[in-house]
């Protein structure tokens, strides 16, 4: 049964951590029942699956005490789920992959985003690219005496990814760093940095694309849809305790799917509840009309994002953030999906 007052009692108290006497993720007497799951969450928008399932109250609809953990990105989620503190986790494919290729025993359990990145530049880089293409660079570095400065979140993120494969497989340019100059800008920090001519071009996922996107002197250079079509975003990520116990999988999955529907519903009502919890300088108007965008498509179905999953693997691999790609088989739990399905 749910914990329900645990729970609420966490949440009243402003606590989004694990409580000092609970052990995340502990077995039951049973041997495969939960008697809690820690899930773990990066507050950005291609996650909106959890922020509906929170503010709407699915996860008191999950068989088992869960507590909800915010972290600031992907590597903290990733370090703390190596280490057990986390057992489920909302956030980008390719540190999943980097988890799954370290040896963790966690698959994906369904997908929550796709094609959700906007690459963002000046007037007068995204005139040149218009006109000129992927010469476009090289026309830059003549006239400025510099290369294009990009702004990306850290190496081996999704965008970071997406990034290298637009310059390097796209436009077939050559390697990225002697295409750009590329320095790491939290997505949070990517409007103040490009609006401050820091940086002339950002690749950046909603709702900040719409807020560069509605200043008269940054246009959009490219969407990652069209440079690797379908491609994953965040996932929904779960280790082996979560996965034996196939009552709390199911249900996980079963509540993310409606999440997922109330979205579609619903868009207005999502993005308030995204606002709320993302905060950040995210306002309910802005998430609302960041639904809209290209690079808003939030759905569940794991199968869909299997085959664009392996193409970004073998480009993760051969930019050396995992060491081998990893097998579909290894990366995904299909079962709990299939089975409310049916």
């Amino acid at each position: 049964m749910v914990q329900i007052s645990r729970r609420r009692l966490l949440q009243k108290a402003g606590a989004t951590t694990i409580a000092a006497t609970g052990i995340a993720g502990c077995l039951g007497q049973g041997g495969t029942s939960l008697d809690s799951v820690t899930v773990a969450y990066v507050p950005i928008y291609p996650n909106m699956q959890h922020y509906v399932m929170e503010q709407e109250g699915y996860y008191e609809d999950v068989p088992t005490d869960v507590t909800i953990e915010r972290f600031s990105s992907g590597p903290s989620v990733v370090k703390a789920f190596a280490s057990g503190d986390v057992d489920v986790a909302l956030f980008g494919i390719t540190p999943a992959m980097v988890l799954v290729d370290k040896g963790t025993d966690a698959s994906i359990l369904a997908a929550n985003s796709r094609n959700g990145f906007k690459i963002m530049g000046t007037t007068e880089l995204v005139d040149r690219y218009e006109q000129e293409g992927a010469a476009a660079f090289e026309r830059f570095e003549e006239e400025h005496g510099r290369k294009v400065r990009f702004g990306a979140p850290p190496d081996g993120s999704v965008p970071d990814i997406v990034l290298r494969y637009w310059i390097q497989e796209d436009l077939d340019v050559g390697e990225t760093k002697s295409v750009i100059d590329k320095s790491k800008v939290p997505p949070a920090k990517a409007v103040q940095t490009i609006q401050s001519g820091d940086i002339d071009a950002t690749i950046i996922q909603e709702p900040f694309a719409t807020v560069i996107g509605q200043d008269d002197g940054f246009g959009k250079l490219a969407w990652s849809g069209n440079i690797l079509e379908d491609h994953p975003v965040t996932v929904l990520f779960a280790n082996q305790q979560v996965l034996d116990d196939s009552e709390v999988a199911q249900s996980l999955v079963e509540q993310h799917v409606a999440a997922t529907e109330f979205t579609a519903d619903s868009p207005g009502a999502a993005a308030a509840h995204a606002a709320s919890v993302i905060g950040s300088g995210v306002s309910e108007d802005l998430a609302t009309a960041a639904m809209n965008s290209q690079a808003s498509e939030f759905f569940s179905n794991p199968h869909a994002i299997t085959d664009q999953a392996a193409t970004m693997g073998e480009f993760v691999a051969n930019v050396g953030n995992i060491e081998d790609p990893v097998a579909t088989e290894n990366l995904f739990a299909f079962d709990p999906y299939d089975a409310i399905q049916e």
